[in-house]
């Protein structure tokens, strides 16, 4: 996981966890979103629309629909209201 994407200095972390996006194993941190943790690893974008343009978080709050992802099978899920668990099965519209 990329450093430049995450407030590292004096920042009070839980515990680390790996949870598994397309296939790739990354990085994060028990409590932090599933948006969270995607933004972190770069990822440009979470779901497409039917004209294929990408989507992203807009709101963080659960309002938008824009972070809608596949969470260990389930698809339909909000990213951005989603605690991050260890192990979790994570699939976004772009490879990481």
């Amino acid at each position: 996981m990329p450093d430049a994407q995450r407030l590292l200095h004096k920042r009070q972390r839980f515990e680390p966890a790996v949870v598994t996006i397309n296939g790739h194993e990354t990085a994060c941190y028990l409590g932090e979103t599933v948006a969270t943790v995607l933004l972190a690893a770069g990822v440009g974008a979470f779901r497409r629309t039917a004209s294929g343009a990408p989507r992203r978080p807009v709101c963080n709050m659960g309002v938008c629909f824009d972070c809608i992802v596949t969470i260990d099978g389930m698809q339909g899920q909000r990213s951005c209201m989603t605690t991050v668990r260890s192990g979790m099965q994570i699939e976004v519209a772009d490879d990481v």
